[in-house]
């Protein structure tokens, strides 16, 4: 490649120059440069990333099941009766071959699990809707040919992993597991190592500092772009980068293997945007926006569902009103993803500083009473503490007390109302849209916490509660579905409209949105209180429209019910 096609790659050549020094990033530049030269670009699509009708789909390829026909296409036919026009986009959690984690220890990044389809059926599904797909790049499973490659020291594996001397001091390491850092292997050579395993013995960290390593991570990249995926997740890439002696987390070569992701993807895929998974206090998280045009595109807003959780069960809006006046997704081409519940639990570590250890004590003993568990990460000092949440969304917010719950389902519907007018991209998870309770049983069987909300769900069973009006699942999806068509059509909805946060009542959520000739006002009873209302402070005229129940209400004067949930809107000049 000539001097002057180098030149457009200056982005590419001096991020990999400030991870790697100059000599090794030459060596990386020119690695990338053979690939994005043979890279051969699937069907292009629209380049304004985000909109007021994007509402992500989360699921597994297998969450629905039916005899005879693999999962995906099940998960197509059930998209494309109940969902289309109304989802934007499926995000289907990693459908790779895999050992262990539900899809999170990958064996091999290019196929899809046979058990579940295989890349036609994935890309039949794109017919209807845009795909999210998963970029599991911290590690990959030990049963992975790559890892067996490494363990026979084959050229172009030797650094596949991570050797660390077990006698080093690790204790600054930030650890999101209570289980060891380090697993031993044994090489084909009768060598014993011990490797780094941030989250399983199953699942080996890809060593970054390694050319080759990167090479190969930015082939799955361009595979899964030419596939025509529209949003790729970066999974746990907080851990990406090691060095001893720090709490290997958020390290500055991470925030620039997130640039060159970012910077590879605008050569070669530009329509295609990455989201970052970071389960980690708000402030961190939101540095992976970088400078709102060189990092991700959108960031999880992990906060979210566990302040949510907190201001329901306690019928008080005070704290999630102060946090969420703080949001800025710094530039117009960066926005969050909003969600309450997906395949992990609620993440603990984002309440940091937003909440009291008295409150997170209280969220923790509600959860519990409602069937959930906790899961506990190791801290420098030895101890442990609550990391995540282990629960359906569904089920976390049962009022503990109450044997007879008469405002369940009005609950968790009005905490994804919450979850649809916040700045952003919703995403919902298939079993908060079909209102699947606890998997007990699940638990049992795996003894993984983070199964109670990965049920497989009979495709048959579902349909026949989805026809039947008397069933939860029936009256908690066509409420979801009611919200979502009413949302997608508003442009005050765009997830960078304005948006104001006004303290008119503690135990009411009231969020403005604003976009080109219209507001809404977004206004949500979070307590099993009536509440009465005045707005005139904030808004004229006196009467405002409904978009829910299509009723006029005067703003001077307005009756919330317990969990009530009103989208008020008006046209402004």
């Amino acid at each position: 490649m000539n001097e002057m096609k180098d030149n457009e790659y200056d982005d590419i050549n001096r991020i990999l120059s400030s991870i790697y020094g100059q000599k090794q990033g030459q060596d990386a530049f020119r690695r990338i440069l053979r690939l994005i030269a043979s890279f051969a670009p699937g069907s292009k699509r629209e380049t304004d990333y985000f909109n007021e009708s994007d509402v992500i789909l989360i699921t597994y390829g297998d969450s629905l099941e039916q005899k005879d026909r693999s999962p995906v296409t099940v998960l197509h036919q059930f998209a494309a009766d109940y969902l289309k026009n109304i989802f934007s986009t499926i995000h289907i959690l990693p459908f790779f071959p895999y050992s262990s984690d539900d899809g999170f220890s990958v064996v091999d990044y290019f196929q899809v699990n046979p058990v579940i389809g295989t890349w036609e059926d994935i890309q039949q599904i794109q017919q209807n809707f845009k795909l999210m797909f998963d970029l599991v790049l911290n590690h990959i499973s030990a049963e992975s040919q790559w890892f067996q490659s490494y363990l026979n020291e084959e050229q172009g594996y030797q650094d596949l992993a991570i050797e660390i001397d077990p006698s080093e001091d690790l204790s600054l390491v930030t650890r999101p597991r209570s289980l060891p850092l380090l697993t031993e292997k044994k090489k084909s050579n009768g060598k014993i190592v011990h490797v780094w395993t941030t989250f399983s013995s199953d699942q080996i960290d890809l060593n970054y500092r390694s050319p080759e390593v990167l090479e190969k991570m930015v082939q799955v990249l361009m595979c899964y772009a030419q596939k025509g995926a529209a949003i790729l997740r970066l999974d746990a890439v907080a851990y990406l980068w090691k060095e001893i002696g720090t709490r290997c987390i958020h390290l500055p070569q991470t925030h620039d293997m997130v640039k060159l992701f970012r910077a590879i993807l605008n050569r070669i895929a530009p329509e295609t945007l990455i989201v970052t998974e970071t389960n980690v206090p708000h402030e961190e998280n939101i540095s992976y926006f970088g400078d709102g045009k060189n990092e991700a595109q959108m960031v999880y807003n992990f906060t979210l569902p566990p302040l949510l959780l907190h201001t329901l069960l306690k019928g008080d809006a005070v704290k999630l009103s102060k946090w969420a006046k703080t949001l800025d997704s710094i530039s117009t081409d960066t926005t969050f993803f909003n969600f309450t519940a997906s395949h992990d639990g609620i993440g603990v570590r984002p309440l940091e500083g937003i909440l009291t250890t008295e409150e997170i004590d209280d969220l923790i003993r509600s959860v519990v009473s409602n069937g959930g568990h906790v899961s506990y990460k190791k801290n420098p000092d030895g101890s442990e503490s609550p990391y995540e949440l282990n629960i359906t969304y569904l089920d976390a917010l049962k009022a503990p007390l109450e044997d007879m719950d008469v405002y369940h389902i009005q609950r968790f519907i009005a905490s994804q109302a919450i979850a649809m007018v916040m700045p952003g991209v919703p995403g919902v998870y298939i079993h908060s849209l079909l209102g699947t309770p606890n998997w007990l049983e699940g638990v049992l069987n795996t003894r993984r916490f983070r199964t109670i909300n990965r049920k497989k769900l009979q495709y048959d069973q579902v349909i026949t509660k989805l026809k039947d009006p008397e069933t939860s699942c029936f009256r908690i999806f066509s409420a979801y579905i009611e919200l979502i068509k009413i949302r997608v059509l508003q442009p005050a909805f765009h997830p960078n409209s304005g948006v104001a946060v006004h303290d008119v009542d503690f135990r009411v959520f009231l969020i403005e949105r604003r976009c080109r000739n219209q507001v809404i006002v977004a206004v949500t009873n979070v307590s099993n209180m009536p509440v009465m209302l005045s707005l005139s402070e904030y808004y004229t005229p006196a009467q405002m429209e409904d978009l829910i129940s299509g009723k006029w209400f005067d703003t001077g004067s307005i009756r919330l019910n317990p969990y009530q949930v009103l989208w008020l809107t008006r046209h402004v000049s």
